[in-house]
Order: C-alpha cells, then structure tokens, then sequence
C-alpha cells in the first residue's frame, strides 16, 4: 500500500505530517516559536497528525522518543542546508502552464546532460531558462540534469544527496525547479532528472535514526545497502517509490535516469524497478503524459529494458558503456583501467551494430564473462555517449575531448555518435569543445570527511596514472569554479564551427538521413591494420558511412548500387575547417579519397 510521507499543506491553515519510525516509542513535531505537538503512531510504524497553524514556510523537525530533534527525511524543503530545519511547501504553489505538453518517447530523444551549478554563471534552475534558445538552435530536445536532491554545502556533483524529496536549496528551490521545467515543456524540451535511489550521502544523512532504511546484508562501493528487500522493506520502499512518483507527477519530469541500477539490490521476488516500471505505467494511464526510465548499468543485462512478459523490469532505456569506452580507445589509444578490453575496430563496428560489445563475452580487466545478447531490441532502447560527467568527471583533472583531441577528431567523433541507430547524449559544452575541465567536487562541513574524500579520489586513479601530479582538491571552490562553462565561444572560429557541425548532424538526424541505420539491415566492415570501419545499409533507402580513425587518408570502394552515390556530410570539408571541397565534386562517388581522421556520409540519389 502507498502512503505519501513528508509534511503536506492540505489548506485552511492545517498540514498534515507523515513520517515512518517504526520502533520509536514516541514523535513529537517541533515547530519553531510554538509548543511541539506529539503524532499517532498507526499501522507499519507511521506517525501521523494533522496540525493546525501550520501554513506552507514554516520550519519544523522531528524530536524521536522526547530526546533528539531531526530533520524530515521526506522533507521538501531545506534552506538552511542538510542539519537543519525542514520547511513545509505546497505542492500546488505553482501555476502550470504546460497543459498541453504529453513528452516525448525515447527513441526521439537527443538528449543533453548537464550540472545545474556549473551550467550558467549563476548555477540555477531558472538561469537555464535563458539558455533554451542555444538548445533549439543546436537541435537538442531533452536536458538530463545530475542529481539535485539536497546535499551539503553548496557545491557536488549530487551523488551526495540526504534529502531525495528536496530540491536544492541553492540552486532555487523547488520553485525554480518548476519554472524551469515549465519554460522547458513550452519550448517542446523535455527534462529527465538523474535519481539516486543506490545509496545516501553520508554528511546530513539521519535515515537510520528513523527506521531500518539500510540492511547489512549487502553492502555497495559507498557502505550498506539500502533495505529493499529485508525485513521491513515495504516501508522502505515506499519511500523511494514515492519519491520517483514525486518528480515526475508534482514537478512534471519527463522521466529518470536510475543511477548505478547494479547496486539497486533487490532479491525479492518483484524487484524494486519493476514495481516502478509499473507504478510509472499507471500514472501515464491517468496524465496522458509519457514518461521514460533510463538504468546506468554497467553489466550489460538486457533484463533491464526487457517487457513484463520477458521477466524484464520494462524500462525504456539504458546507458551502453562499451560504445563511450570502445571510441574513446580508438581516438585516444588510451588502455588504462576498464579501457584495457577495448581498443579494436572489430569493437567499434560491434557496439555501432548492436550497442553491447561484450554480450557473453569474456572481460579480460574483470575476469569473468559480462552481459548477454541485445539481439532483437529496438536501438532506440540503447543511450549512447563520447563524453559524459562520469568520463570526464573521472579523470584526474576532469579534462574533455577537446583538451585531448585534435580539431579533425572532434569530429569523427561527434559523427560517430551522431550517426549511429542509437540515442546519443551529449555532455554540456561538447557541442563547441569546451575546454574548461569538469572535475570532481564537494563542500562538506566534516573536516575528516573532506580528508577522506580527497584520500578516496586518489585511489581510485590508481589504475589510470602512475603520477598524481597536480591533483585537483574536491573541497576546494577553485575546483568547482574552474569547471564551469564559458558562454563566449561564438567569438573562437574554431569552437564555432564545431557548434554549426553538430547542428547539422542533428539536423540530418531529425530529418531521418539515418533512419535506414535504425530499420534496415546493416552491415559494417572493418580493416584492422587501415583503422576504417565502414557502415552501409540494403534496405529501400541505401546509406553508407565510412569512419577513417587512421593518420593517414584511405581509397574507399563504395558499395555498387543502382544509381550515384551523393555525399551529404564529409567531416574534411571546408565547410566545417577542413582542407577539402568535398561537397563541390561532381564526379560519380564510386571512388573516394577519405582523409585521416574523418568521416563521410553518403546516400543513393535513387
């Protein structure tokens, strides 16, 4: 049985309060400048009252068995920051005006993710609004922001969230959040919100003081796990439940990306992301709105984005890490870490055709087979990505593509993504090559905590590095502000170009110049030793795409058809700062001289 928890204004001066805390003998409601008020215990170990002279503002906490005082776990508001008061909100304090906005399915996303902090200037939801022009003059349909629940401080990533009800207080609150997806929706952009339902944060984070919220059954990279399937899961699940029901039905989210799904653990029988998955169906049912699930995943189980019917869990989609991790290789001849089973082109050709490279296959950096056959699957259930705040983020001095990468590579890179059958996401700031970093930070009040996530970051690039060198501090702001973007690129050549390049692929993309890639067979040829993948279809409308990863330049054969082939995207050209006039031949296109490090697009002019 659902119950809704937290603090709720129901009108007339009266809220109701809501909190699970089943072995307490005793919950008070602390209001500030007023006499507590003790709540009901009922069934499953909710304390419940409804109490009068409680408008939305005001500032409340709970005091457990008459001694410690908390704030909500289920609290909507915290703007005095993770210790201190939770404040009751209305969830009707804002007057939607997208009535007419039903979302968008997956497979017509172009997705762009971004950190609310380091996006803007100003790090708000509604200075966001004043970028919507830049997303639909680029083509981009969907924003996917990192996690916004409160967390300490007013700097990170959001991974470190304690509050998963409340939107952070210093990026605008709850209000901000809503005007930000309500200018979205009447700009036909959609947002999906990155939720962490994995773990908790460690600094503010009071969850054990209420209830078992964590078994010692298992235990995940960041301490116990969260109890979904222990003794008195149902109640813990409830609250998670609830609160992805929260984002998308009171705040209008067109859907979740489900943050590291591999650490969800769940061995009931009816695991926890079905049970959402079908709680999510419902409620389009009753909004007439679509909306999507998204796994990050790294073990390449198609169970995730399997049907009911399969024994799947029914989301829409999931990252694919083996496409970012097989072309970065390539382009980088970087083979560190996770990046040592990767690095062929036979790799490239298979994650382009069918998203999973390693589909039962053996992980010679993990030891032991990975994943299963993606065979059947609609592409369009598959994200893809060269840059993400994961690859970026985690490397020692968060540096992007473009630090790394010549002008020419930038390039093939954005088409290789940009091209293939699946959902592309792009990374704030790809789009021009921006060359500030996005590096790894927090603003913990806990000094020892601070020590050990700076001790913590360290190890984990042991697989990547052999010196630490100038290793940027997570605690301090100089970190945080050097990672956020610079607006001025219209003003460089180069980065503009790059911009009008990705707004023509995107362009193509959404006029369907590669929709044979997604519905007709497609057959891809590798040459190992020439680094050239080439990627052609024989369906009704013939495509063929030829990627260059080489130095050097390569003589192509085009595949024999009725009728010319015309070239519609050659990355050399001039028109996107190449040494070429590619797009002025007129010769029939049978043979072509593809230069290094580039890609070329052609169609039958049948």
């Amino acid at each position: 049985m659902r119950r809704k928890i937290g603090s709720e204004y129901i009108g007339d001066d009266i809220t109701r309060f809501v909190v699970w805390a089943p072995f307490k003998e005793e919950v008070q409601v602390v209001l500030k400048d007023r006499e507590d008020v003790i709540l009901k215990k009922n069934a499953h170990g909710y304390w419940e009252g409804e109490i009068a002279g409680v408008s939305p503002g005001s500032l409340y906490k709970y005091k457990l068995d008459g001694e410690q005082e908390f704030p909500d776990p289920a609290s909507r508001s915290q703007p005095e920051g993770v210790h201190s008061w939770s404040k009751v909100i209305a969830s009707n304090d804002y007057n939607w005006g997208d009535a007419s906005w039903k979302g968008l399915p997956l497979s017509d996303m172009i997705i762009y993710e971004l950190h609310m902090g380091t996006f803007t200037p100003q790090g708000t939801f509604e200075a966001v609004i004043d970028k919507l022009d830049h997303f639909l003059e680029l083509g981009v349909n969907t924003l996917e922001i990192l996690p916004i629940s409160q967390f300490p401080g007013e700097r990170n990533w959001g991974y470190d969230g304690v509050y998963p009800y409340a939107a952070q207080h210093s990026y605008g609150g709850p209000l901000g959040l809503k005007k930000m997806i309500d200018a979205c929706h009447k700009k036909g952009v959609a947002v999906i919100l990155d939720a962490v339902y994995n773990h908790m944060g460690p600094e503010g984070n009071y969850l054990r003081e209420f209830g078992p919220y964590f078994t010692e059954k298992y235990h995940t990279p960041w301490g116990a796990a969260l109890n979904f399937d222990d003794k008195h899961s149902d109640e813990v699940r409830n609250f998670f439940l609830q609160n992805a029901r929260m984002w998308l039905e009171e705040f209008h989210f067109d859907g979740l990306r489900l943050d590291a799904i591999h650490e969800i653990i769940d061995r009931g029988a009816r695991h926890l992301l079905r049970e959402m998955s079908e709680d999510i169906d419902k409620l389009e049912e009753r909004t007439n709105r679509k909306y999507v699930l998204i796994a990050e995943s790294d073990l390449n189980d198609v169970k995730v984005i399997n049907t009911y019917n399969k024994g799947g869990f029914g989301l829409e989609g999931q990252w694919v890490d083996d496409f970012h991790h097989a072309l970065h290789t390539l382009l980088t001849g970087e083979k560190q870490g996770y990046y040592s089973d990767y690095g062929k082109m036979e790799d490239m050709a298979k994650a382009y055709r069918q998203a999973f490279i390693y589909d039962g296959a053996y992980s010679q950096f993990r030891k032991r087979t990975i994943g299963n056959s993606p065979r059947g699957l609609d592409p369009s259930q598959f994200v893809i990505s060269i840059q993400n705040h994961d690859q970026v983020g985690n490397r020692i001095l968060g540096d992007r593509l473009s630090k790394i990468l010549s002008f020419e590579k930038l390039k093939l890179a954005a088409g290789v993504i940009l091209t293939a059958p699946f959902v592309p996401m792009l990374f704030m700031g790809e789009e021009f090559a921006e060359d500030n970093p996005f590096q790894y930070f927090v603003s913990h009040g806990d000094k020892e905590l601070v020590k050990a996530v700076q001790e913590g970051r360290k190890r984990e690039f042991k697989y990547f590095f052999d010196s630490l060198g100038d290793f940027p501090d997570p605690q301090g702001e100089e970190t945080f502000e050097a990672s956020k973007i610079n607006w001025d690129f219209k003003k460089n050549p180069a980065k503009n170009t790059i911009f009008n390049y990705y707004k023509k692929l995107i362009q193509l993309r959404k006029e369907g110049a590669f929709n044979s890639f997604r519905k007709d067979k497609m057959i891809c040829e590798t040459d190992e030793e020439k680094k050239l993948l080439q990627v052609y279809t024989e369906g009704k409308s013939h495509l063929f795409v030829a990627f260059n990863f080489n130095e050097g330049g390569q003589q192509l054969t085009l595949p024999h058809q009725n009728g010319e082939w015309e070239v519609i995207l050659a990355s050399a050209d001039k028109t996107w700062g190449g040494t070429k006039e590619i797009l002025n031949e007129t010769k029939s296109l049978n043979e072509f001289q593809l230069p290094g490090n580039s890609l070329i697009i052609c169609r039958n002019k049948l």
